[in-house]
């Protein structure tokens, strides 16, 4: 188990469950319930190499055909043209 945060050095870190965006060539999707480690201080997230690996598998399985039980759209605006 870890000893601290390598970001903020706090030893308070704990077992959670997350929200995790994965992104692959312009394409996403996100995954509820992610096991992680996190920093109570500053909110730094750690995860398993087998989550990791996890997560990608089923997003090339989502690229080639497997239906998830939810979609949504989701809007996309370029900040620099907002503020131009």
């Amino acid at each position: 188990m870890m000893q601290s945060c390598s970001f903020c050095k706090n030893k308070n870190i704990k077992n959670t469950k997350v929200e995790y965006t994965y992104k692959h060539d312009g394409k996403y999707m996100i995954f509820h319930n992610v096991p992680a480690l996190q920093c109570e201080y500053c909110g730094e997230k750690y995860f398993e190499a087998k989550v990791l690996k996890q997560i990608e598998k089923e997003f090339i399985s989502v690229q080639l055909g497997k239906k998830t039980p939810k979609e949504r759209s989701v809007a996309v605006e370029d900040f620099d043209k907002l503020v131009a």
